[in-house]
């Protein structure tokens, strides 16, 4: 009996120590944020600016202490003064990368 049950600590223990699913995730984190950047300066870039200072638009840096994604979301689709809706240019899964990307910036 207890011969079956170090076996099966061996074989949990194996299972989840497989160098390729630790490495999955941040390899996944990095692709959400590389197209969530690319998103970025294809679509808010000319007035947000590339380092997020602000151009037409207000300075996005530090953007994640006043606002949550949820937030950004929202201004995405509903739009601002000066700031056009997102939503004929970018889908609902696109704005959320770009939110969450965004509200990354504290």
């Amino acid at each position: 009996m207890v011969y079956l049950f170090l076996i099966l600590c061996f074989a949990v223990v194996s299972a989840c120590s497989d160098p390729g699913s630790m490495e999955a995730a941040p390899n996944a984190l990095a692709q959400a944020d590389e197209q969530a950047a690319s998103l970025y300066k294809k679509h808010c870039l000319s007035c947000h600016a590339a380092d997020l200072s602000g151009l037409v638009g207000p300075s996005l840096e530090q953007v994640g202490t006043r606002m949550t994604e949820e937030q950004i979301v929202d201004i995405m689709n509903d739009g601002a003064p000066g700031m056009p809706s997102f939503t004929k240019m970018m889908s609902k899964d696109e704005m959320e990368a770009v939110a969450g990307w965004l509200s990354k910036n504290e």
